[in-house]
């Protein structure tokens, strides 16, 4: 635990999650074409995950880049580790790397046909 209540929060939501996505909005009703996104990507592959809507409160938007170091959202964590935001997934999605990443890490996912 931290001195710090936001950080505690991300860390509880990246560890009792095996997939977490920090976004604008929800899975279901994206407020941001990236987020949608990365939506889009998981949602493909038939992955369950967590969306947490930044948007709802401004401690934790702020929170979010300051615990992963990284100034967008989305945010993409996988089992605890940061994946990245919308061009990373994305990237990773078309290569076939975050379908590796997943499979490595246990996470259940639909092949695609």
């Amino acid at each position: 635990m931290s001195d710090n209540p936001v950080i505690d929060r991300i860390q509880n939501d990246i560890t009792s999650n095996d997939v977490v996505l920090y976004m604008k909005g929800t899975p279901v009703f994206p407020q941001c074409g990236f987020s949608a996104a990365v939506v889009q990507c998981l949602s493909t592959m038939g992955v369950k995950f967590k969306g947490i809507d930044i948007l709802t409160d401004p401690s934790l938007r702020q929170g979010i880049k300051e615990f992963s170091q990284w100034p967008t959202i989305p945010q993409l964590y996988v089992k605890g580790e940061f994946v990245g935001g919308c061009d990373i997934v994305r990237e990773m999605y078309q290569s076939g790397e975050l379908q590796e990443m997943l499979k490595t890490k246990g996470v259940q996912f639909t092949e695609a046909a």
